[in-house]
Formats: structure tokens, sequence, C-alpha cells
């Protein structure tokens, strides 16, 4: 079976949207873990925001420090998680899941290839916690207090989920790097 894993940038108070508006540093050991998170993946899963923001950014990027990433997100097959979506034939190599979530990504992660790799994407991230389909989840979570008005990774009323702790360590610049597998 393959595997699904999710790497989020995350606030000290939980959120996960737009970290473009609050991630003050993106040091090498970052990016590192950005890196790990990638490795054996060869698919992506998005939704619906993601892919809006991203199919208009990502296909253009030829050079630079973002190229080695566009290369592979870019060659990837992606998929996309939505009930909003009626078309993602911009993003060359993009398809909409079909059915319900837990059924479309089920039968993914029994597909042929290697791992799934889960772009942004958080409440995304959080239904496939729910649903039981996450299996690593990789939280760079940053020192600073986002504030009010953005979406966190998880709805004050979630139901409680344990999670066991796999790995943590601080960053230079004080991100902590934690990734935690569903306790099964």
């Amino acid at each position: 079976m393959r595997k699904l894993v999710s790497c989020l940038f995350v606030s000290l108070d939980g959120v996960a949207e737009s970290p473009d508006q609050w991630q003050f540093a993106f040091d090498e050991e970052m990016g590192e873990a950005v890196t790990r998170s990638l490795e054996g993946n060869d698919t992506v899963l998005m939704g619906a925001t993601t892919f809006t923001e991203w199919s208009g950014y990502w296909p253009s990027v030829t050079e630079g420090e973002d190229a080695g990433f566009a290369d592979w997100i870019n060659g990837a097959p992606k998929y996309v998680a939505s009930t909003t979506l009626t078309s993602v034939d911009e993003w060359p190599g993009s398809r909409l899941l079909e059915g319900g979530l837990a059924e479309a990504v089920g039968a993914l992660k029994e597909g042929e290839g290697g791992g799934i790799s889960v772009a942004g994407s958080p409440s995304l991230v959080a239904s496939l916690l729910e649903a039981g389909l996450l299996d690593e989840l990789v939280l760079l979570i940053h020192p600073v207090i986002a504030g009010g008005g953005r979406r966190k990774l998880f709805a004050d009323d979630a139901p409680l989920r344990k999670l066991t702790l796999v790995e943590a360590r601080p960053t230079g610049s004080g991100v902590i790097i934690a990734t935690y597998r569903p306790a099964r």
C-alpha cells in the first residue's frame, strides 16, 4: 500500500492557512525536512484552493531556487479532491478525484506507484486524518502567533485523535519539525 504523507507549516496557535503571511523564515533545515517528506513520493494530492493557487504559479517556474521543486511537482501525477472544481485541465498531469474522499483516496493508496504527498491543503489533511487515510504528518511549527481570521489546521470541534510522535527537532531559526503518525 502506498504511504500518504503531509508536510505543513503551522503557527503556535495552530494556523495553517496562508503561511506566506506569517512565516518569518525558511531555513536550510526546513528545506531538508520538506525534501525528506517528499522522498519516495511520486504523486501529489491536493484540495481545490491549493490547486487553484499552485496551478497559476508552478507551471511557469523554470529557473531559480524553486526550479527543483517545480520540476518535481510539474512532472508528478496530481490528484485534486474537490466538490467545487469541474476541471483541472490547466495544469498538465492533473485529475479530479471521483466519488467520495475515503473511497477515492483509498483506491489511490492501493494503486501502483510510490508514496503520495499531500500538498498544502490543511482542510484536506484534517479530513484524511479523520478518515484514517493519512500515514504521516510532518509539522513545521513556527514560533509565531498568526492570530485570528485564518483557518487552523484542526477545527475547535475536531474529534479526539491520538498521534504518536516519531521525531522532533528544532531548527536554527526556532522552528520545530515534528513528525507524527496516527496511533492505530
